[in-house]
């Protein structure tokens, strides 16, 4: 009857996109420390990204998950598992352009952009980085353009029409 204590398991998927280590000289040598780039997400159109920086990996990674749980938003994911439109997000230098794909495309991403749409559940986006190759930027435009992406409800809502008008779904053109 041994007890085995388990930590209560999380229904978030988590990837560590990157653990930067950071040297300050001291008198007696090197002092370092670390931050991580942590993505959490369910998969499901919910995705957060957290920064941690520790005096050890481990903690800095822990640090990070947190701050990634803080910060979650929802992505507007379509049926066939893509973004509904094509949005290029911008931070610093940092420039990502993410595209709809048609399904069975996957997700055509390079490192910290493809591991922040995998855990949000986008399954088929194109992507290119167009500036910095920096991480922690391009993590940070890639949230800026899931954020800025819009439900094609959303848009017919604040235009003031049907949802087919948005669509062009049986709309007479020429009136």
């Amino acid at each position: 009857m041994a007890r085995t204590p388990e930590a209560p398991k999380s229904d978030f998927a988590e990837r560590v996109i990157n653990v930067n280590r950071c040297a300050k000289v001291v008198k007696g040598g090197r002092r370092f420390s670390f931050n991580a780039i942590v993505a959490m997400g369910d998969g499901h159109g919910q995705v957060g990204v957290g920064l941690g920086k520790a005096n050890e990996v481990a903690d800095a990674i822990r640090k990070a998950g947190e701050s990634a749980k803080k910060n979650m938003f929802r992505v507007p994911v379509t049926r066939h598992g893509s973004i509904p439109h094509q949005v290029y997000g911008r931070f610093g230098a940092g420039e990502v352009m993410l595209k709809p794909a048609a399904p069975g495309t996957g997700v055509i991403a390079g490192g910290g952009v493809r591991a922040v749409l995998e855990v949000a559940g986008v399954q088929n986006v194109l992507t290119k980085c167009l500036g910095s190759r920096n991480p922690h930027n391009l993590v940070k435009a890639t949230v800026h353009g899931l954020k800025s992406l819009k439900r094609p409800s959303d848009v017919a809502a604040m235009r003031g029409k049907t949802l087919a008008e948005v669509l062009g779904r049986g709309a007479t053109h020429g009136s």
